[in-house]
This record gives structure tokens, sequence and C-alpha cells, in this order.
């Protein structure tokens, strides 16, 4: 009888700590390429726009294609270790920031415990590279404990030297206000013929970006160099119409940045994203060549870098609470 409790003892531990060491991120090792030997993380975690399902897409992409070693991270349920877009308060894995040369971003209102945010806060304290997608604007949100070491990353902060938070001072904006309609108009996308002229090799191959998330207003730009401008179309499809009667917005940019206390650092930011907008190949292009970019490859930029897809991608259309439930990071292994 003893042997047997001791046994059923032993199983209860054994299953208890594979609970407790089952991986809440997933890691896409690099295969040769110019990105051999850098690190990417990816931190996915909005409750609208489907990152959980865009970013790993991208990470295997730079990865495969590229050779960058990426880990993707998720919002997950720390109970079940599940993926829930509207769990705020938990991105686990974000130790793996202290060795990463970039950081990749879709978040947004996340208010994460000062354990998780220390390593966002070294990292941009560092100047290390940060690109931003559309959410990443406004990706934290302290209205549970406004009075924490970290709220000043809020979007809102209005504490001295952090307005507008982390969005303002490292991507050039905060959230302001949606420009298109929300659900009604897309986005066709303005390559700056400047840039394109002058050869910047961020927009080596693109040509053509349509989406279907609309146009975000952005108010005010500093130390930022736009690379594509935003046009409201009359319609959520690539052939309908540009909306005359609405101005033209920045839609993606690069800048420089520095938080107080901090190195100067690089940043590249747009206002598209979404898992459905990355069904656009230009688009992934471009994020593409973002990344070469930021780590200071650039020269290494394809003329039309191959982002075709390594697994097949079906991305959930955008929408609040439409997030695939019952997934794990598991799911997004490359088997």
């Amino acid at each position: 009888m003893l042997r047997t409790v001791s046994v059923m003892i032993l199983l209860a531990y054994s299953m208890f700590s594979c609970a407790q060491e089952k991986k809440t991120w997933v890691t896409y090792p690099g295969n040769d390429g110019p990105g051999k030997g850098r690190n990417i993380v990816f931190v996915s975690g909005d409750e609208e726009y489907r990152s959980e399902e865009g970013l790993p897409m991208l990470a295997q992409i730079l990865a495969v294609r590229y050779g960058f070693n990426c880990t993707v991270l998720f919002s997950t349920d720390p109970k079940t270790g599940e993926i829930d877009a509207r769990y705020q308060t938990n991105i686990t894995g974000l130790e793996h920031l202290q060795k990463a040369d970039l950081l990749v971003m879709l978040t947004r209102f996340r208010e994460l415990p000062d354990a998780q945010m220390k390593y966002f806060d070294e990292y941009v304290k560092a100047g290390k590279p940060v690109i931003g997608l559309r959410t990443a604007t406004h990706p934290f949100n302290y209205s549970r404990d406004t009075a924490g070491v970290y709220a000043k990353y809020s979007f809102n902060s209005e504490v001295p030297g952090w307005e507008g938070g982390f969005g303002k001072l490292v991507l050039g904006e905060t959230w302001i206000n949606h420009h298109g309609i929300h659900g009604k108009e897309g986005t066709r996308g303005l390559i700056n013929g400047i840039e394109q002229d002058g050869k910047n090799p961020i927009l080596n191959g693109v040509k053509d970006i349509w989406t279907p998330t609309d146009v975000y207003s952005i108010q005010q730009l500093t130390r930022a160099n736009i690379l594509v401008y935003g046009q409201s179309t009359n319609g959520m499809t690539p052939t309908a119409p540009v909306n005359l009667e609405k101005s033209v917005m920045p839609v993606a940019w690069t800048r420089t940045y520095q938080v107080p206390g901090g190195r100067e650092g690089k940043a590249f930011a747009t206002t598209m994203g979404a898992a459905v907008d990355l069904l656009n190949e230009d688009l992934r292009r471009l994020i593409v060549n973002a990344c070469f970019w930021a780590v200071g490859i650039e020269k290494q930029i394809p003329e039309k870098a191959n982002v075709s897809f390594i697994k097949d991608f079906k991305p959930t259309m955008f929408g609040f609470d439409n997030f695939k439930k019952g997934s794990f990071p598991s799911k997004y292994e490359m088997k």
C-alpha cells in the first residue's frame, strides 16, 4: 500500500513538473543566411488584430529564409498556458530580451507585472532596435497600478519626460484615433517617392501595399523618416477607390529614439500589421527589410526579398474576442 501511494505521489509530482516546465513561447532556430547568429524576439499580445497568428508567420520566414534565431512570446493564461489575447497581465519569456538583437512587437494595452516589465525597460534603455506594428503605438495601459514604477510606459502617460508613454518616446506616436472608418475602410499604401528615388533599402521590392485595417491618426512625428503614407479606401478590398476627402497619414517610418536615462536607438513603426494585413506580400517584404535595417545589415537587403509563407497561413479576421480559443504556443511549432 505504501509503495502504491509513493508511486502515485511521484507520478503526480512528475506531471506537475512537466506542466511547470511547459514553454509558453515558440522558438525557430535560424538556418544559414545573413541573419545567422542574430536573435529576434517577437512579442504578441492584443485583443483584436491576431498578433498571435501573424508574428509566428513572420518569425518563420526570417528564421528559415534569412537565418535569424526567432522566439515568439504570447499573452497566456498563467494557470493553463493557453494563449488568451484578453489576458493583459502576463507575457512569459520576456527574459529572452536580454540576448535579443531586435524586438518586434504587436501588443495592445498590456499591464505587465514588474518582474516581466523590467526586461522591456532594460532593453529600451540599452538603445536596442525596436520594430512596432499596428497597436504597438499604444502597447501599455497601466489602469490598475497607476502609481507603479512602469506606469510611465502607459499610452496616456503624463509623467514628465514620458508624455505619451512607450509609443510616443520609442515609436514616435501614441494612440490618437482611427483616421479611417474602422471595419469599413482599408489602407492604400503610398510609397514615399523621395525615399524610393533615394534607394532606401527598406523599400526594396515594395510597390503595392493594401491592407483591410484602416489608417490611424498621427498628430506629430519627430526625428522620423516617413517611408509610406496611407490613404483611406472606400471599402475593404484591394480594388476599392481611395477616399479623396481624407488626408494622407504616415503609416510606416523609421526614427531614432532615446528614453530618459537610456542610450539612443533606432525604431521602425507601421500602423499596419494585423494578421490579415500580412497577406499582402509587399507589407511582409517591408517588415522583413526593416528587420535587416534594424540589426545593421541593410546592405544585405535583397532587391526583392522572398517572403513566401513557410506554412499555410490563413489568418483570422480582426475583431475583438474572435481569437482561436484552446490554442497553445506549441500550435505554432514547425513540425
